[in-house]
């Protein structure tokens, strides 16, 4: 049983999740706005967190990055939306987000979502020292795998993983690029499984395959 945090400024909304997750056994918490997450953050210490993106006070993804900067983000984090642009669900992934959901949501994918984001958490606290835990997360190590969702198991891509990428370049030109390396990892990892990618990175596959497109990822030795 694990402790979840549903931060969704929505009644029904959080309702239903909370129905759900109870019915598996886990014990949840709820919150309708980021000041009441930020709370139950501090006094629940969760171990996983539903995030909704558009709230009224402050958005899901300031308060994603808030938590990131701070050393918060010590948890797994699955963001969900039902209008959120395929840039907002790449931008919270890079700052820290394990998932993307997009409203509305099954329950089929919400329990294979929290199942991962249980799975990486536990596997998070097992591997780095409690107090060593969020200097790791928010500071010493930009590009790891808890970051950017991306998992090391896979040696003979690992090298990507650690890409670095030039800073005097136009901020358009330099998000793209990493875009695009983000993609091919994931892409390379999977072994061309569009499907797999489309599961590991939150998108749905019609906008992966658009996104992919639009950076000008070779899909030709792609299968999928």
């Amino acid at each position: 049983m694990a402790n979840i945090l549903v931060v969704d400024d929505e009644l029904g909304i959080r309702d239903l999740l909370c129905e759900i997750l109870n019915d598996e056994g886990h014990s949840v918490e709820v919150a309708e706005n980021a000041a009441q997450a930020r709370v139950a953050r501090l006094n629940e210490r969760p171990d996983l967190v539903l995030l909704d993106i558009w709230m009224p006070d402050t958005d899901g993804v300031t308060l994603l990055k808030e938590w990131s900067t701070t050393g918060l983000l010590t948890m797994p984090v699955i963001m969900m939306s039902g209008h959120a642009t395929i840039d907002t669900a790449v931008e919270a992934t890079r700052i820290g987000a394990l998932a993307f959901l997009e409203k509305p949501i099954t329950m089929q994918k919400l329990l294979k979502a929290v199942e991962q984001g249980l799975t990486r958490g536990s596997l998070r606290k097992h591997i780095a020292p409690p107090d060593q835990r969020s200097v790791e997360l928010s500071q010493t190590r930009p590009l790891s795998p808890d970051i950017v969702g991306i998992s090391p198991a896979v040696e003979d891509v690992s090298t990507q993983a650690t890409r670095s990428f030039m800073l005097d370049k136009p901020l358009r030109e330099g998000r793209d690029e990493y875009e695009k390396a983000y993609f091919e990892f994931h892409l390379v990892k999977e072994n061309g499984s569009m499907t797999r990618v489309a599961e590991k990175t939150g998108l749905e596959r019609t906008h992966l395959y658009r996104k992919l497109k639009q950076l000008g990822v070779d899909l030709s030795r792609k299968r999928g």
